[in-house]
């Protein structure tokens, strides 16, 4: 005799909810990741970044100086 499984309604209900949750994080990592790929490749020259912090640094103000 084979057992058979019989399966719930409830858990085709789960499954389906349980399978969107998942592309709902799938979509927000790929979106995450689309903006830190495309930062990355935007980034141009470092040391625009280096004076992001927003502290004074008399070094890279003279070597700003030096370039103009």
């Amino acid at each position: 005799m084979a057992i058979e499984k019989v399966e719930h309604e409830l858990h085709g209900r789960r499954r389906g909810r349980n399978l969107g949750v998942g592309l709902l994080l799938l979509g927000l990592v790929a979106i995450v990741f689309g903006l830190t790929v495309v930062k990355v490749l935007n980034l141009g020259d470092v040391r625009e970044m280096e004076r992001f912090d927003h502290v004074a640094r008399p070094a890279l103000e003279r070597a700003a100086e030096d370039g103009q």
